[in-house]
């Protein structure tokens, strides 16, 4: 095997690399023999986990739709069964079905995993870990990775065998069920979405499977969805639900085949976002506010959990309209997730962990972030707001949004950006606290977020160090006409001096 450096594969609770060769700068790292050592570390780290020997644990495997998915899937059987598991290949899948296969009766897998880089690029891959428990953390991801480099296996006598299974069906039946129950249309009890036309855009990921198991039983009208089949080059569009040109070819579609409402997943359909029947988008704020508006009708006075970058408008709706609480948190679903979990067993009641990226978890779904159990919640509110003259985004009437709003990204250009960024979000603290028309929010954890009060920005602005690269991502919002570029324009002042960040990204926005 090559000499890698096996660190380089974390991606903080997954492993992704690049598996393919065609872009410049990108040499491969996630070969087929790295992913039969990466099978083998999990098996060893699954041993010691539930104290089970290896030849007695059952580990599914799926992929989504890329290109590298069949070679390395192959790859990644022949180090599970090396050790003795037996393997369920699920083949084409969703991440969330993975973790459902460790806690669905009759199947009961020890462990599982997804072959997955989400959004990113044609020529990377990665790989995801489950147990009953959850995904797994960035800690337990460490462990694996030691494991395989140190390469200490010893393979057994006989070796496991590896079955097909077909478990999307039954992973997607639980959502027809669930509709059907939760709906209860006594017209129409088997085919609730009856009436109702739905444009589904699985972006060549691996989404489709929504459409044929899940809304066309339940009886809805998929006319004019999009993208459905399988392909790993992403011809249409980046499979991602907060990607600009995504959006808008599902708005064209809703609004070309008049739908009354319109669906979009990202490539392992752990993320997902929406269109309303006129195309306006129920992304970020406004996905984040459907869903609460659902979770804190069934658990009045309840916590949200959200990432850092949410606006003041939806914490006015969850608080104010929804007698909610909004906690802001980490960006990183994990970390919101872990978030929404440490509440509960502190005694603050969460049911909803989410992300403006799209992931949402909920605490009646074990915490487990499924685009399309978030999807499936909001059928079921338009199925019954349909059948009583409503719109679903009546739901969110209330709800303020921001006159003006953008996301700047600044590279940085040291090495230690770790320590760079956080001065720089140091000494910007500082010199908040010296303007009279700034104040620092209080319970930020991440970053530095700031209350912009003068009448000419009216707004604010959090700036934070990317999770994983040497970026810092800059949130401004503001409800001043052209408050963006005021806010901007003393920040870009006050950064100036910083020669190690790039700040070309305010040229977009300032004038010359």
């Amino acid at each position: 095997m090559q000499d890698i450096d096996w660190k380089k594969l974390q991606n903080g609770s997954d492993i992704r690399g690049v598996a393919l060769d065609g872009v410049p700068n990108e040499p491969v790292n996630l070969t087929p023999d790295v992913v039969t050592t990466l099978g083998k570390a999990f098996v060893i780290w699954l041993t010691k986990k539930l104290e089970k020997p290896a030849t007695d644990l059952v580990i599914s495997v799926g992929r989504d739709s890329r290109l590298s998915g069949p070679t390395l899937i192959s790859a990644l059987i022949k180090g599970l069964t090396a050790l003795g598991s037996d393997i369920y290949n699920f083949e084409l899948a969703s991440t969330p079905a993975m973790f459902m296969s460790t806690v669905t009766p009759n199947v009961n897998c020890d462990g599982a995993i997804m072959m997955t880089a989400s959004h990113l690029p044609f020529n990377r891959n990665g790989l995801k870990f489950f147990t009953a428990q959850g995904g797994l953390d960035k800690s337990d991801i460490t462990q694996i990775l030691t494991l395989a480099e140190q390469n200490q296996f010893s393979n057994a006598a006989k070796p496991g065998n590896a079955t097909p299974l077909d478990f999307m069906s039954t992973y997607a039946d639980r959502f027809v069920q669930t509709v059907r129950q939760s709906v209860n249309r006594p017209d129409h009890f088997e085919k609730p979405l009856s009436g109702l036309k739905i444009v589904v855009d699985a972006g060549n990921g691996a989404g489709g499977f929504y459409v044929d198991k899940v809304l066309q039983p339940l009886g809805a009208d998929t006319t004019g969805s999009q993208f459905l089949d399988p392909d790993g080059t992403f011809p249409n569009h980046i499979p991602n639900p907060e990607n600009q040109d995504a959006i808008a070819a599902l708005k064209s579609a809703v609004i070309e085949h008049q739908a009354d409402f319109g669906i979009i997943f990202d490539t392992d359909v752990d993320r997902s976002a929406a269109v309303d029947h006129q195309g306006n988008e129920l992304n970020r704020n406004r996905l984040i506010a459907l869903i609460a508006a659902l979770v804190l009708r069934e658990h009045p006075g309840s916590t949200i959990v959200t990432d850092s970058i949410t606006s003041n408008g939806l914490t006015e709706f969850i608080e104010q309209t929804l007698k909610g609480v909004h906690h802001r948190f980490k960006r990183g679903y994990k970390n919101v997730i872990n978030e929404a979990i440490r509440l509960n067993e502190t005694g603050q009641e969460s049911w909803l962990a989410i992300e403006t990226s799209g992931h949402g978890a909920m605490r009646e779904n074990y915490f487990l972030d499924d685009g399309a159990y978030l999807i499936t919640k909001l059928l079921i509110e338009l199925a019954k707001a349909n059948l009583e003259g409503r719109s679903l985004t009546d739901l969110i009437a209330q709800l303020k949004e921001p006159t003006e709003s953008t996301e700047l990204r600044f590279k940085i250009g040291v090495e230690a950006f770790k320590t760079y960024g956080n001065e720089v979000i140091s000494a910007l603290t500082t010199f908040a606290a010296t303007q009279e028309d700034w104040a620092i929010v209080p319970k930020n954890h991440e970053g530095v977020r700031i209350s912009c009060q003068s009448p000419d920005e009216a707004g604010w602005f959090l700036l934070r160090l990317s999770l994983h690269d040497p970026i810092m991502p800059l949130n401004i919002e503001s409800n001043a006409p052209h408050g963006v570029a005021n806010i901007a324009a003393r920040l870009a002042e006050f950064l100036k001096p910083y020669d190690g960040l790039d700040l070309s990204p305010f040229q977009t926005i300032l004038p010359d």
